[in-house]
């Protein structure tokens, strides 16, 4: 399929001066529990494995049904192209509890789940965060999954993990001549509180409550006790998962900021705005934005928090997930994988500014004020505010 811009095909691995582990979190086995994947710094480990990126054929399935592809063909295709990829991420290794984390809250976009954002949540954790990203439930992923129990007859023995089933749930599409905002609008409001689980669970870890993993793990969740800074929380996500962003800005204050990357701002009632009271960065891309989307985006703007906006040059709506790294030029550009743009020197702009903007609302004792001119959009790959021309009469 070629090469990456001079890079070979890969999820970049993080930066900073922290080794990034990983692992799966399932609490409540049912469709209301709380799924996530963890992206930590970690101990040295020479026993951990990089872990599959895509780690189930049902997600390839899915991702085979989100692009309208039959599924035994698509299924085919998606896995042979990216099936053999891993993340450059230590599985269920320990955690380096020496410290307390800032966290942040990943949420993804459209078709998405838990795995497909790992270059930008390793790169986060590798700069010194613990990174939760969330599989959300809404019928807005792909695929995701979670336990029914079986009946009595059907139980083995009384083994928890003999005595559940799983159930796949895939992307719901929108019917002919279905309004969309509705369903839209409830999957947003879903999401935010599944965010907001998640921080509260974490939040319940850090204070060393015991938690029931579902899934198989061996990483010591019971370590996370003290090693999470509370006071220092921040959600970030693409897409639909940036509209997640401002509706989960609005229902939990404890957020001190937001991140939204190429928000799809459709799914959010406006009447909520006023109750967004923190910060917000928007990183856009160069291609996916339009007017009215922006203009919806400029409704937050505010004199007394700050809102920021930037736009990357020459970028596409997924500049941001892994699928970037992951295909050829030729290839990525066909299918608008790829945009005009290097894909690491995109995702690098975007992850500076945004580890910039996270040192600056959260108060970190850390060098990424070097990146302040970014989140004014000062370099040669970025755009201040937007490169679309808004009448003046439309905000």
């Amino acid at each position: 399929m070629g090469n990456n811009h001079g890079h070979s095909l890969g999820i970049p691995a993080g930066k900073g001066p922290n080794q990034v582990g990983c692992a799966d979190l399932m609490v409540d086995h049912t469709i209301q529990g709380t799924f996530l994947r963890l992206y930590y710094p970690c101990e040295p480990s020479s026993d951990s494995e990089q872990p599959v990126w895509i780690p189930a054929t049902e997600y390839f399935s899915g991702l085979s049904d989100f692009m309208k592809m039959n599924r035994v063909v698509g299924t085919r295709i998606i896995s042979y192209l990216f099936g053999r990829y891993k993340i450059p991420a230590l599985w269920e290794a320990p955690l380096k509890s020496d410290r307390k984390y800032p966290l942040v809250i990943f949420s993804h976009g459209l078709g998405a789940f838990r795995t497909l954002y790992s270059g930008i949540c390793i790169e986060i954790a590798s700069q010194g965060f613990i990174v939760a990203a969330v599989e959300h439930r809404d019928e807005s992923a792909s695929a995701t999954y979670y336990f029914n129990k079986k009946c009595e007859t059907e139980q083995q023995d009384d083994q928890a993990s003999d005595d559940l089933e799983q159930v796949w749930m895939y992307y719901r599409p929108i019917k002919p001549r279905e309004n969309e905002f509705p369903l839209r609008n409830k999957q947003v409001l879903q999401r935010a509180d599944e965010c907001v689980r998640a921080l509260k669970l974490i939040a319940e870890m850090n204070s060393g409550r015991t938690v029931n993993n579902v899934l198989q793990s061996h990483f010591d969740w019971s370590t996370l006790k003290n090693s999470v800074d509370l006071c220092k929380t921040a959600i970030m996500g693409h897409s639909f998962g940036g509209a997640t962003v401002i509706e989960t800005l609005s229902k939990e204050p404890t957020f001190k900021c937001g991140i939204a990357l190429d928000s799809w701002m459709f799914p959010l009632d406006e009447e909520m705005f006023p109750r967004v009271k923190q910060p917000i960065l928007f990183i856009n891309s160069e291609k996916f934005q339009w007017a009215g989307n922006i203009i919806r985006m400029k409704k937050l703007d505010c004199t007394t928090v700050q809102r920021k906006m930037i736009t990357i040059r020459g970028s596409v709506h997924q500049s941001f997930p892994d699928f970037t790294f992951l295909t050829g030029n030729w290839i990525g550009k066909m299918i608008h994988l790829k945009g005009e743009i290097d894909p690491h020197v995109a995702l690098d702009l975007s992850n500076k500014a945004s580890l910039a903007f996270l040192q600056r609302h959260l108060s970190l004792e850390k060098d990424f004020n070097q990146w302040d001119p970014l989140i004014d959009g000062k370099d040669e790959n970025l755009i201040p505010g937007t490169n679309l021309i808004i009448p003046p009469s439309s905000l």
